[in-house]
């Protein structure tokens, strides 16, 4: 009796490309993230000293997000390609895209990320190690099919992203890869190594910071029951809002139609924004998390309703005037808010319970993936003893958001390449 079986056979050899694929993915967003953060010491810390002012001081927020806009407007509109498609119609995985887009993209994504643009860098570097690798994997091993590629690329990615492969499954679990009727570990067999080589390489070279000091969980009880259940449903409903303003919002900045001036304008609304809700409100969100939770004292209600306000508005204006970004980080960090606003309002209520249902909620409304949701959630306090609570957290604010649409114009995108996987199918 052979030890492999035919289907075992023929997924085994994808585990050498889904290794690369995965430590690839995971050095391209490493060295993003340090020229991003390179940019910023010297956006933030460096240069506001040469003009005898502060990083935090309102006016030179203002005049560094002007010109982040005005830096990526101009790379948009004069760099062949123009830094990819339209950001505001695109999810987290999509068709891949032209190489030639690549360096464009790679640059306006690392001056967004530095100039305190409230966006992550989850999309765009996920579009970029797809075209990657899709380009060369379709090129050097064509018995791979490119939706394989795809697949690989995106979970690796996302494996580097959260710092676990666990992460990349979940998502690719909700997409249609591969043939109908395939066993889900078989089409998951390729990108979760990729995955898990990701996870690792970020592990080994970096500190992936996801999970924040919190106080443990005391498990599960009656109220906690309600309370989690009303937190997420309002969480969701102020993410809901900011889904709803989306398109309005793209309209409007449509009508400006030259894409320099579209850009540069959403930098200036963005710097003033920023003067408004202060430098907490900027950037990605995950540090901002971690300041927000060890804030002491706590922020008040009336400031924390202003920093939701502010981070949802600026990720709005952000993700639809032309920058290129993703919307989950900002988004997490924008329902810790709404946990902590919670924990002020009731302070009976745990802190680990209130900021996971927080997450959960807007992640419900704005992603529309239920595993990602959950997952994320769980993962800014990385308390096991959460995971019943939110599982009922989750359904009532699933039922408010389904069939709503989502944070996107104009629909997503089927995954491109020629044919089903040998990997997945």
């Amino acid at each position: 009796m052979a030890v492999l079986t035919g289907r075992a056979r023929a997924l085994l050899p994808l585990a050498v490309p889904a290794l690369l694929v995965g430590i690839g993915s995971s050095l391209v967003l490493l060295a993003l993230d340090a020229v991003a953060e390179g940019l910023q010491d010297v956006l933030w810390d460096g240069l506001p000293g040469v003009f005898g002012a502060s990083g935090e001081s309102p006016w030179w927020t203002l005049v560094v997000l002007t010109l982040t806009g005005i830096a990526v407007g101009l790379v948009v509109w004069k760099v062949p390609g123009h830094a990819g498609p339209d950001p505001a119609t695109e999810g987290l995985v999509g068709p891949p895209i032209p190489v030639a887009v690549v360096p464009s993209l790679l640059v306006v994504t690392a001056f967004a990320l530095a100039g305190g643009v409230s966006l992550g860098p989850e999309n765009p570097i996920t579009a970029v190690n797809i075209a990657l690798a899709f380009a060369l994997g379709v090129r050097l091993v064509p018995a791979i099919s490119g939706e394989s590629w795809l697949a690989m690329a995106a979970a690796g990615t996302i494996g580097a992203l959260f710092g676990t492969p666990v992460a990349a499954a979940l998502i690719l679990s909700e997409m249609p890869l591969g043939k109908p009727g395939v066993p889900l570990w078989d089409r998951l067999f390729a990108p979760l190594v990729a995955a898990a080589a990701g996870a690792l390489t970020t592990a080994w070279l970096s500190h992936p910071m996801i999970a924040f000091d919190l106080p443990a969980y005391r498990g599960p009880a009656l109220a906690d029951l309600l309370s989690s259940v009303l937190i997420t449903l309002a969480a969701c409903v102020i993410g809901l809002a900011a889904v709803y303003a989306f398109p309005h919002a793209h309209a409007l900045f449509r009508r400006i139609r030259h894409p320099f001036v579209m850009i540069a304008t959403g930098g200036v609304l963005l710097g003033v924004l920023g003067m408004i809700g202060g430098q907490i409100t900027l950037f990605k969100g995950l540090a901002e998390t971690g300041e927000l939770l060890a804030h002491a004292p706590p922020y008040s209600a009336g400031a924390l309703v202003l920093i939701i306000v502010v981070k949802l508005a600026a990720l709005v204006i952000a993700a639809t005037c032309g920058f290129r970004g993703g919307r989950i980080f900002p988004a997490m960090f924008a329902g810790v808010a709404i946990g902590m606003l919670a924990v002020t309002l009731v302070n009976t209520i745990p802190v680990s319970l209130a900021v996971t249902c927080g997450v959960l909620g807007v992640l419900v409304a704005v992603t529309r993936q239920g595993w990602l949701s959950l997952f994320a959630a769980l993962a800014i306090v990385g308390d096991a003893k959460l995971l019943p609570v939110l599982c009922v957290a989750i359904l009532p604010a699933w039922l408010l958001a389904t069939g709503r649409p989502e944070m996107l114009v104009g629909g997503g995108h089927e995954p491109a390449g020629a044919k089903p996987a040998a990997g997945l199918a």
